[in-house]
C-alpha cells in the first residue's frame, strides 16, 4: 500500500494535519519581521517608520489575494492554491536576503503577501464551513506555533551568523518544502469530503446574498471594524515588541528576541487551551475574557516597573488575546445573521490584512515622531476602543 493509496484512507485526519502546517508555514514569516527589523534598516540605512511602508507592500499583496481566493479556490481547488501559495511565500522570503536595494525588498513583499493571503482566506473560509469550534481555535494555534518560533529562528540567525538573512532564508526553504508537500498531498484535497465533528453542513455558503445588500448592513461595518482593529494590535505588539525592548528599555538583544518570542509562545498556549473550552464556554465569553486580559495586560506594560514586569506583560497579553480572532470569527453569524455571514468572512479576511499594516505603521510614525514608549500606549487605546466596539456589537447582534 503506497503512501497516496494510506492518505485517501484517511482523507480527514489528513486534511486535519495538513491545515495545521499550512497555518504553522503561515504564521512563521510573521514572527521573523519584528527581530529582524533592527537589522534590516541598518543594512538599507532606512529610517524606523519605513516599516510602514513594507507592510504596506504586504498588506497589498495579502487584500488582493483574499479577495479573489474564493472564485481561484473553486476553480483549481485549495491544494493547488496551497502549492502555489507557499511557492510563492518562499521566493519572496529567499529573495529578500538577495536584493541589494529596499525598494526591491518592499516589492518582493507584495509577492509575499499574495501568498499569504490566498492561505489565509482559503483555509479560513473552509474551516469555518467544515470544521468544529474547538478545531478553529487548534488551526489558529497552529499559527501561533510558527509566528513563536520566528522569532527564535531570527534571534538564533542572529547570533550565530550576524546577518537577519539566514532567517528568512530557513523560512524560505521551509516554505518550498511545504509547497512540495501540498503537491505530493493533491488527492486529498480532491477528496469530496463531510464536515468534521457535526451531523449536517453549515449552510453560510448556501445563501447567495449581494455584496451591496451585504454591505448596507450596520452590523457588518461593525465585525469588519472589529477584525481591522484586533489584528492590528495583535501585529504591533509583535511588531514593536524587540525594538521597545532593545533600543528604548535597555533590555538585551538575545533576551529581547525571546521576550518577543513568548509573547507568541504563550499565544499558542492559549489557544490550545481555548480549543478544549470553546464549546462550553461560548465565543461572547471567549472574547470578552480575553480582551480583559489583554488591556490589564497593557497597562502593566505603559507601567513598566521593571524588567520582569515587561516580560510578564508581554505574556498576559498574548496568552489572552489567544482565543479572540478564532472566537470572532466562528461568531460572525451571531453578529450578523446567517444570510449575511459567508460575505462578511471575506470581508474580515480583508480587513485584517490592512489592519496589520496601518495600525502598527501608525505607531512607528509616531514613535520617530516622539518616544518609542509611545506603542504602549496606543496599544491599550486600541484594545479600549476594541472591547467598547465588541460590546456594541454583541448588543446589536442579529
Amino acid at each position: 500500500m503506497n503512501f497516496l493509496t494510506k492518505i485517501k484512507q484517511y482523507p480527514k485526519i489528513g486534511l486535519v494535519v495538513l491545515s495545521f502546517i499550512a497555518f504553522v508555514g503561515l504564521g512563521m514569516p510573521d514572527g521573523l519581521l519584528g527581530v529582524a527589523w533592527t537589522s534590516i534598516r541598518g543594512d538599507f540605512s532606512i529610517p524606523l517608520d519605513a516599516i510602514g511602508m513594507f507592510l504596506t507592500a504586504l498588506v497589498i499583496g495579502y487584500m488582493t489575494s483574499s479577495f479573489f481566493s474564493g472564485p481561484v479556490v473553486a476553480r483549481i481547488g485549495v491544494g493547488r492554491v496551497l502549492a502555489a501559495s507557499c511557492s510563492m511565500t518562499g521566493i519572496a522570503l529567499i529573495g529578500y536576503t538577495f536584493v541589494p536595494e529596499w525598494w526591491m525588498m518592499v516589492l518582493l513583499g507584495v509577492i509575499a503577501g499574495l501568498g499569504a493571503g490566498a492561505i489565509d482566506d482559503g483555509l479560513n473560509t473552509y474551516v469555518t464551513t467544515h470544521f468544529s469550534e474547538g478545531l478553529m481555535q487548534w488551526l489558529h494555534a497552529s499559527w501561533g506555533v510558527g509566528i513563536t518560533l520566528g522569532p527564535i529562528i531570527m534571534t538564533m540567525g542572529l547570533s550565530a551568523s550576524n546577518t537577519w538573512h539566514t532567517g528568512y532564508r530557513i523560512v524560505g526553504i521551509f516554505q518550498v518544502a511545504l509547497a512540495a508537500c501540498f503537491v505530493l498531498t493533491l488527492p486529498m484535497w480532491n477528496h469530496d469530503q463531510k464536515p468534521l465533528n457535526t451531523d449536517e453542513p453549515k449552510k453560510l455558503t448556501d445563501y447567495k446574498t449581494p455584496l451591496g445588500e451585504t454591505l448596507r448592513q450596520p452590523q457588518v461595518w461593525i465585525s469588519i471594524l472589529l477584525f481591522f482593529m484586533y489584528v492590528g494590535a495583535e501585529g504591533a505588539l509583535g511588531t514593536w515588541i524587540y525594538t521597545l525592548l532593545t533600543e528604548s528599555r535597555g533590555v538585551d538583544p538575545t533576551a529581547a528576541g525571546f521576550w518577543a518570542g513568548s509573547y507568541w509562545a504563550t499565544f499558542t498556549v492559549g489557544r490550545i487551551i481555548a480549543g478544549l473550552f470553546a464549546k462550553r464556554a461560548g465565543v461572547n465569553l471567549l472574547v470578552t475574557g480575553g480582551l480583559i486580559g489583554a488591556l490589564a495586560g497593557a497597562v502593566l506594560l505603559v507601567w513598566n516597573p521593571s524588567a520582569g514586569v515587561n516580560l510578564l506583560a508581554v505574556a498576559i497579553i498574548g496568552f489572552s488575546i489567544a482565543p479572540v480572532f478564532p472566537a470572532m470569527m466562528s461568531g460572525t453569524s451571531q453578529r450578523v445573521g446567517d444570510h449575511f455571514a459567508a460575505n462578511t468572512i471575506g470581508m474580515q479576511m480583508t480587513a485584517t490584512g490592512l489592519g496589520a499594516a496601518v495600525i502598527p505603521g501608525l505607531m512607528g510614525v509616531f514613535a520617530r515622531q516622539v518616544s518609542l514608549e509611545v506603542i504602549p500606549v496606543m496599544l491599550l487605546v486600541v484594545y479600549v476602543g476594541l472591547f467598547g466596539l465588541y460590546v456594541l456589537a454583541t448588543k446589536n447582534a442579529k
